[in-house]
């Protein structure tokens, strides 16, 4: 059943409970994860936009949330998916400790973080080096922090203390950035916010700007559209989580378990970030490897019981879900 205007009625989801979970390291300028887990005919979803998100960019993770609900995902062509585990802008000793605990063989690392000196950069990435060895890949992750200039230098240099880096995450803000790095460096550059905020998600790959597309299912609205992007733009994919629960993760692994290729370790390591889940057996590799599951988890309702925020957190949550409700096309 419909809405009178063609979308999805919240009135029949099963359930719509509000979560709020600590991080164990700022991660993304973000210390606490809150979201929306959603409950269809179909399954569990969950509605979790960065708080930096207008409604209008929300839609495309309501979309994902109530694909999850209504319809489900495509059959995979895999049953598990190599997996990188997240290295944040810790001081070395955690850094190779995280890398060496993992049980992964790649290992993306925060770089350019506020506050950290350049020098900082340069030991976190030795210091996971060390933990993988030579065999380990290392990409890092600069969230759009640098200029044209100081992007190509600062690569260089971290592609020397990483003896090698397999490629580096966004580092410039706007396509045209990007370009310009691509066409100085010799390491692959991947696009992440350029993708995922764009109003052209495959503007990045006509303006020749990416080796490497990074995407996600959440904010390109499900699993089916994302795996359109996919298509379209042509380029290698690497499927990376929103830092999700396990529920709004597996998501992610049902886009990264379709794809027709897979070249390369996904970023979906990342409940790890998060000091706790809304799930009894949360979506963590093994060996750095994570199964695809053919639907997201169920939550516990013992652990959503915990994590339930204070009824003011719950309001700004809920009134946000039916704002951008109403704020999808028709």
């Amino acid at each position: 059943m419909r809405s009178t205007n063609g979308k999805l009625d919240l009135a029949e989801l099963d359930a719509v409970r509000v979560y709020s979970l600590p991080m164990r390291t700022r991660f993304r300028g973000v210390t606490t994860r809150q979201g929306v887990l959603l409950s269809g005919p179909a399954g569990w979803g969950e509605f979790c936009p960065f708080e930096d998100y207008s409604d209008r960019e929300s839609t495309p993770w309501l979309r994902t949330a109530l694909e999850s609900c209504f319809e489900g995902w495509p059959e995979p062509v895999r049953d598990a998916v190599p997996i990188n585990c997240t290295v944040p802008a810790v001081e070395p000793e955690r850094a190779h400790r995280i890398a060496a605990e993992s049980g992964c063989r790649t290992a993306k690392v925060k770089v350019a973080e506020s506050g950290q000196p350049e020098a900082a950069d340069l030991e976190r990435v030795r210091a996971v080096r060390a933990a993988l060895g030579s065999s380990g890949a290392i990409r890092v992750d600069a969230n759009a922090a640098w200029d044209t200039d100081t992007a190509v230098r600062r690569i260089r240099e971290l592609d020397r203390a990483a003896d090698g880096l397999e490629y580096v995450e966004q580092p410039c803000a706007s396509v045209a950035e990007l370009a310009a790095v691509r066409r100085r460096v010799e390491v692959r550059i991947a696009a992440d916010e350029s993708i995922r905020r764009a109003e052209d998600p495959l503007r990045v790959a006509v303006a020749e700007a990416a080796d490497v597309a990074v995407i996600k299912a959440t904010p390109l609205g499900g699993v089916r559209r994302a795996l359109r992007v996919a298509e379209a733009c042509g380029l290698p994919c690497v499927v990376s989580s929103a830092v999700e629960s396990s529920v709004g993760l597996a998501a992610q692994l049902a886009l990264a378990g379709s794809l027709p290729e897979l070249p390369f370790a996904c970023g979906l390591g990342t409940v790890a970030l998060l000091d706790g889940d809304m799930v009894s057996e949360s979506l963590l590799p093994v060996d750095g490897w994570l199964a695809v599951p053919r639907h997201a988890p169920a939550p516990s309702p013992a652990l959503v019981a915990a994590a339930t925020p204070t009824a003011e957190t719950q309001h700004r949550w809920l009134d946000r879900l039916r704002r951008v409700h109403d704020a999808l096309p028709g």
